[in-house]
């Protein structure tokens, strides 16, 4: 028998490479379905229910408003968010991201 450089037969080496390659086949084949169902026919995702709407320009301005205003008021104490609160009912949420903003630096300032 011909021995490699760490004094192992070729024989064992074949072998334990076969072992080797039906593991990975036995993998492939599991994991097979489990991407089959993760992805549809036309290779777009399926939804599990915790994918993202598409939005409009509008929608996703009206998010980025919302998302600066409650970084805004998050800040503020109590009485200043009930303020903040009655501008954005009468002038909108740009007026009291705005009010906000000056309250928020103002009280840092503190």
């Amino acid at each position: 028998m011909r021995k490699n450089l760490y004094g192992r037969d070729v024989k064992h080496e074949i072998r334990n490479l076969r072992y080797s390659l039906k593991a990975v086949d036995r993998s492939l084949r599991r994991l097979a379905p489990m991407l089959s169902d993760a992805v549809s026919l036309n290779g777009v995702p399926r939804g599990n229910g915790h994918s993202h709407p598409r939005l409009s320009a509008k929608a996703r301005a009206s998010l980025v408003l919302q998302g600066r205003y409650m970084g805004y008021v998050r800040q503020l104490k109590l009485s200043q968010k009930a303020h903040v609160r009655k501008i954005r009912q009468t002038k909108g949420v740009r007026a009291a991201i705005q009010v906000a903003r000056r309250m928020g630096r103002e009280w840092a300032r503190v």
